[in-house]
């Protein structure tokens, strides 16, 4: 009986040594971290790699005493997808915590807050460029359009009119007789009436009369077009402009594919635009594709004040405040010693002094 009991404690004892040893990080495999260029969190230069999560982690890996190995991913999605899949240990950027993702991962203690925030093209330098085209736009409206074509029958009307009484005068009139080009004197005159500016008068009291009215109601019509038009390019400035979170509705919005705003953008009727990468997504915003992106407030910052300086601006407070941190696969042995290596980090100061070498002293 005894030796029955001995073989079934060397079995558990095996099978536990076996189990452990599958969840091991073998002492010779470097850390493969997967990651992918979101700036300040991570910048490459040739085969460099720089930035706030890049130096947290070197410090980090240091610490807890491993080598490690970078895989460059194209977009978010690749990088959750080499998790999933087992080709990585860990991931490393700018990883926003979500309901969605901690149901298929574990992560780190988080290594700051950020919250989203909106960028929007500065109009400062483009004002010119952004007028014309309003203009531009006004001018071929629907309502223009409409107003143009009322403003063209009126002119043909009041031409036919003029043109029949006055066809029979004597002398130099505003119809000349002929019906060519007699009538094209006469849609002169009722056009140029119409705009306050007829300098010829028709040589009947009668049709006199008929001209007085006309410019009168070319008075009316300027009034009335010119209200219509002012009303229009009000309500389209008004409409245009993001201020906050509450004018993303029915906005063209960039972001990067697979990130976390774009649950918040669908579910409040943004037109999502999504984009592989952070560049794409600054770029998309300078020509004119969208009218607004939508990330962490860190990264659009960073940005907008270096490469974006003066072509972009920050709108809006920041909202969905959420954790960042490193994300690992479930289970994952390298969890406890990360989270260990962060807080002795936090401890000792070396956290806050690569922090404020990223975003500046609190």
């Amino acid at each position: 009986m005894s030796a029955i009991i001995s073989r079934l404690v060397a079995m558990v004892s095996l099978a536990a040594v076996l189990i452990s040893g599958a969840w091991a990080q073998p002492l010779d495999q470097p850390v493969r971290v997967a990651t992918f260029v979101l700036p300040p969190f991570v910048m490459q230069q040739g085969r460099a790699l720089n930035g706030f999560s890049i130096e947290l982690w070197n410090e980090v890996a240091v610490r807890i005493g491993v080598k490690t190995r970078y895989q460059m991913t194209s977009d978010v999605k690749t990088l959750f997808d080499s998790l999933r899949s087992g080709n990585a240990d860990i991931a490393v950027s700018g990883l926003f915590y979500s309901t969605e993702r901690d149901r298929e991962f574990d992560f780190s203690y988080p290594i700051m807050e950020v919250g989203l925030q909106i960028m929007v093209r500065d109009k400062g330098e483009a004002a010119a460029p952004a007028l014309l085209r309003s203009l531009l736009e006004l001018v071929f409206s629907r309502t223009s359009l409409a107003w143009l074509g009322a403003a063209l029958f009126l002119v043909v009307l009041a031409a036919h009119i003029m043109w029949f009484l006055e066809r029979r005068q004597e002398g130099e009139t505003i119809t000349g007789g002929t019906y060519f080009p007699g009538i094209l004197h006469a849609m002169h005159w009722a056009a140029t009436t119409l705009l306050t500016q007829g300098d010829q008068s028709p040589r009947q009291w009668f049709t006199r009369t008929l001209g007085v009215l006309w410019m009168f109601i070319g008075i009316v019509f300027i009034a009335f077009y010119t209200a219509q038009l002012t009303t229009t390019l009000t309500v389209n400035q008004i409409e245009g402009a993001i201020n906050g979170p509450e004018d993303l509705p029915g906005k063209r919005v960039a972001t990067l594919v697979g990130g976390t705003p774009v649950a918040y953008l669908r579910e409040h009727n943004a037109v999502v635009q999504e984009f592989s990468q952070s560049s794409e997504v600054y770029q998309a915003l300078l020509d004119g594709k969208v009218d607004a992106v939508v990330q962490g407030s860190a990264g659009l910052d960073y940005y907008s004040a270096h490469e974006g300086n003066g072509l972009v601006k920050m709108v809006g407070p920041e909202f969905n405040k959420n954790d960042v941190g490193f994300v690992f696969p479930l289970n994952s042995p390298l969890r406890k010693k990360v989270n260990g290596a962060l807080l002795s980090m936090r401890e000792d100061g070396t956290y806050q002094r690569i922090y404020d070498k990223w975003f500046g002293a609190k």
